[in-house]
């Protein structure tokens, strides 16, 4: 065993769940984010393909670090293996109801009772 470990990220974006998987999670340096690097993706081979995994691949490619916001994240989990990435459709009904939940950090001050 190499000792680093894998991150599996579980998030929302754009009616689609995300699973990917990486070697580096953590706070962004952009409020509200978690910073992801490091993807990992299966290996490619000619043989095999898994048409999900491949259309996240070229989605990802070329990302160096990505940022999730955090009201998007479902959960992140240290695992002992990588599995496949994949991207499926968040239907009425089917696969809980997910929603992201709008919140904003900061509260705005109450102008009409200051003097």
């Amino acid at each position: 065993m190499t000792g680093q470990s894998i991150y599996k990220i579980s998030f929302v974006n754009q009616g689609k769940v995300y699973e990917i998987y990486a070697r580096s999670v953590g706070s962004s340096g952009i409020f509200g984010f978690i910073e992801v690097a490091e993807l990992c993706f299966g290996e490619k081979s000619s043989i095999v393909l898994d048409p999900s995994e491949d259309a996240l691949r070229n989605e990802f490619a070329g990302v160096k670090t990505t940022h999730i916001p955090l009201h998007s994240i479902i959960r992140i989990d240290e695992v002992t293996r990588q599995g496949k990435a994949k991207a499926t459709d968040i239907q009425k009904g089917e696969a809980g109801n997910i929603t992201a939940f709008p919140l904003s950090a900061y509260n705005k001050p109450d102008l009409k009772n200051e003097h």
